[in-house]
Order: structure tokens, then sequence, then C-alpha cells
């Protein structure tokens, strides 16, 4: 206890130090500013317009940006782009954060208990990991995907059991490394039981390469969404995705392009942020970065 009691003060000069860090990168900072206005406007933004997501004016059909009140416009039957944009961001932010909170607890579960019991139970659980690795993701799942009522609980179910593989190696690695440190050692002696090792001394050990993986797998997530919706596997209509936005888009690229290109700036602009944020993290808590 005196052991884990004295690493209590440099931890919080850790945690401070990599907060400077993370201040000091600009693309972080810019990427956390463009997902707090992107998830401002879609919770907030479709009680400020006009117009609801689901009202149609067939007289207003294809009404170009900046016209009657219809900021980006209006789709083949008349119903406010923007307004729609923000609901289907809604979808797709909920879908990529749902999906990177249950990968993240599957892909950690898996890896702690990997890194830390070794010996035949560890090998099986990454040969677990690399067996689903070795098989190419994007078709199982577009497999699930087809074979299972679409939805968005469902598609975010199928985007977590096909994205916590790199986050349990990532973990597995992680805690491999930490398993023969002092602080384990000492809560070995004292007769603390393997769990509570696990999960309350070397778990917040970990949780920098975890936090780094779960903002990478937010935009992962957000791309496969789109990419199941717009190939018409993902959340059907009328609910809106930027996925399937894009899908009900493409016929009409040449004659109305801005369907097409304001659900595809959002979702580059959502994917472009996460992995920002990505990387300044990785670079504020890497203790090897550390060049204040």
């Amino acid at each position: 206890m005196t052991v884990i009691a004295a690493q209590a003060t440099p931890t919080r000069w850790w945690h401070s130090r990599a907060m400077y860090r993370f201040m000091r990168h600009h693309l972080a900072l810019l990427g956390l500013a463009m997902i707090t206005i992107l998830v401002l406007a879609c919770v907030l933004g479709p009680y400020a317009l006009p117009y609801d997501s689901l009202h149609i004016d067939l007289r207003a059909r294809f009404a170009p940006p900046l016209s009657d009140h219809h900021y980006f416009g209006t789709d083949p039957l008349g119903r406010d782009l923007a307004a729609r944009l923000l609901m289907a961001g809604r979808v797709s932010l909920l879908v990529g954060f749902s999906a990177m909170i249950l990968s993240t607890l599957i892909g950690t579960l898996i890896g702690v208990t990997a890194g830390y019991r070794g010996g035949w139970v560890g090998a099986a659980l990454m040969r677990t990991v690399d067996g689903f690795l070795s098989y190419p993701s994007i078709f199982l799942v577009l497999a699930l995907a087809a074979t299972l009522r679409p939805s968005p609980v469902m598609i975010t179910i199928i985007i977590a059991v096909t994205s916590w593989m790199e986050v349990a190696r990532i973990v597995e690695a992680e805690v491999r490394s930490l398993r023969e440190r002092e602080f384990v050692q000492a809560a070995r002696m004292v007769g603390l039981s393997g769990r509570h090792i696990m999960f309350r001394e070397i778990l917040p050990n970990a949780m920098g390469p975890i936090i780094v993986a779960a903002s990478l797998t937010v935009a992962r997530a957000i791309l496969l969404e789109a990419y199941i919706s717009f190939l018409g596997y993902g959340i059907q209509p009328p609910l809106p995705s930027w996925g399937n936005m894009l899908n009900g888009a493409q016929q009409y690229l040449a004659s109305a392009p801005w369907l097409a290109i304001i659900p595809g700036a959002a979702i580059t602009i959502a994917v472009t942020s996460f992995n920002f944020i990505g990387d300044g993290l990785r670079d504020a808590l890497d203790v090897r970065s550390d060049h204040i």
C-alpha cells in the first residue's frame, strides 16, 4: 500500500505534463474544436432550423444552397438538407461513439487477460485475435450487415465485434510489459488477487495506449457506418445517416452535386478531426516525447 501511495504524486505530475504536451499540439486542438462544434451542431442545431428533417416540400425540390432559408439546399423530395445533415450526424456520431466504447471494452478485457495470464490462456486468446485479423474485416462487416436486420443498434454491434482486435493487441503488449514491474510485484506480495492486480493496478497504467486507440476507433467506426450505409446495408431511410445520404445522392452528382458534397464533407471533417486528436493524444501520452 505504501508503494502505491508513493506513486500518486508522480502520476499527477505525469498527467499534467501530458496535458501540457497535448495543449501544444495545434492539429489536435483543431480537431477537438471541430468535433466539439460538430457535436453541438448535431445536438442543438435541428432546433434552430426553420425546417424539420422530415418536412417534404415538392415545390422546393433540388433547391441550391442558400435559397429560401435552405442553408444547404434541399434533396429530391424537397427536404431541408441542413436539417437532415444534422439529424444524420446524430446517428453517425452515436454509432461511432457507441461502437468505440463497446469495441474498446471487448479489446481491453481480452488484452488485459491475455497479457497478464500469459501461458496457454494468453496464447489461445491472441491466436483468436490473429484469426479475426486474418479475415478482411470489411467482408465480415458486409456479410453480417446483409444477414441481420439493419438498425442503429445492430450496426453498432456489427462494427464493434469487427473492430476490437487492434485494441486487444495494443493492450496485451502494454500489460505484458507492465506485469513484472515493481508495483505489480508489491501487489502480489501483499496478497492482492489477480483480478484486482489486472484491473486496479495494471489497467490504470495502460490507459494511455487505450485512449489513443479509442480515439482512432471512433474515426474507423464512422467510416464503416458510412461505407455499409452507402452500399445499402446500413442505416435505412427515412432515418438519415451520412452514409445513406451519400447513397441517395449518387444519381444526382451532375445535376445537384451539393447532395453528395455536403455529407461527404461532414464525414471528412469528423474522421480527420478524430485522427488529429488521436495523433495529439499519442504524442502527449508517450513519455519518450517529453521535450518540454
